[in-house]
């Protein structure tokens, strides 16, 4: 394996045409695409709400995804393996509405996709249709290069997703991928049949820093990293991870910008004591 390219100089986000810009219309795939070519970092946020969506656009985030972690971090499931095709339609309309400027990816989820190209496009199409994504996501990199290349021949941008695959942690657990010589390869054979089916972009998951740095370096399309070091084109994180309202103990590549677990326990707790005390509602609470 080469040696990954050095670190880029972290650009001015006053120059950067995605994060923070101004526009009347969405941003696009080919947005997308301009900025790897610029050498431009950008952020994405998962979102899987109108409320939490509009404040996320309007604070520049220019990609968003509605990710089926929405499963864990909405529905109460365990893992991302029970959501629904029907509840990511919901979900990623709801987001959709609350935005203007972002581009909004919706995931498929496990099982709307693995039959085959045909059950994707099917899927795929009820997100475009149905819910009005500008993008969709997939996970796997050489078992899904036919769903990739159909979709996208029929006119519907794909965002691969390659590294840990949360849909199969039945049979991979959660882990890093791409350890060794031999998993290494694999992984890059994966970001390159990806490319090559026409997505427009790859998230790389909870894999070796020194590699997805080489992953970046090789392909022509964006990368998007969680847990994959700090050379990717891209971060991500699941929005409730990263303002510290998921509980437990949180993954290591996940940084808490704030803690709303704790200020909207304590605002409950300030909520109830003022009922049980008496003190709300008061004269200005209320109508006569």
């Amino acid at each position: 394996m080469t040696q990954p390219s050095a670190a880029r100089k972290p650009a001015d986000s006053s120059s950067n045409a995605l994060y923070g810009g101004k526009g009347t219309r969405r941003i696009t795939v080919r947005d997308i695409t301009v900025a790897k070519e610029r050498g431009e970092k950008w952020p994405m946020l998962t979102a899987y709400d109108a409320m939490t969506a509009s404040v996320f656009d309007e604070a520049g985030i220019p990609v968003m995804l509605v990710g089926d972690s929405a499963g864990n971090c909405h529905l109460g499931y365990e893992t991302t393996v029970p959501v629904t095709l029907d509840e990511m339609t919901m979900l990623s309309a709801a987001v959709v509405r609350g935005t203007s400027r972002a581009l909004i990816v919706g995931d498929l989820p496990f099982g709307s996709y693995q039959e085959g190209p045909v059950q994707a496009l099917r899927s795929a199409t009820r997100l475009v249709k149905e819910a009005g994504v500008g993008a969709v996501k997939l996970e796997g990199g050489e078992r899904s290069h036919g769903q990739i290349r159909l979709l996208v021949e029929s006119g519907i941008p794909v965002m691969a997703h390659i590294g840990l695959t949360p849909q199969s942690v039945n049979a991979m657990g959660y882990r890093v991928q791409g350890r060794g010589e031999e998993a290494a390869q694999q992984l890059l054979r994966d970001a390159k049949a990806v490319q090559d089916a026409g997505a427009f972009a790859v998230v790389l998951e909870l894999v070796p820093a020194e590699l997805a740095a080489e992953v970046t370096r090789v392909l022509h399309i964006p990368t998007v990293g969680i847990g994959a070091g700090p050379e990717t084109d891209a971060q991500v994180l699941v929005w409730t991870d990263m303002l510290g309202l998921t509980g437990g103990k949180m993954p290591r590549f996940v940084k808490q910008y704030a803690d709303l677990r704790r200020v909207m326990g304590d605002a409950a707790k300030a909520f109830a004591d003022d009922v049980v005390g008496g003190t709300f509602p008061q004269e200005e609470h209320s109508v006569h």
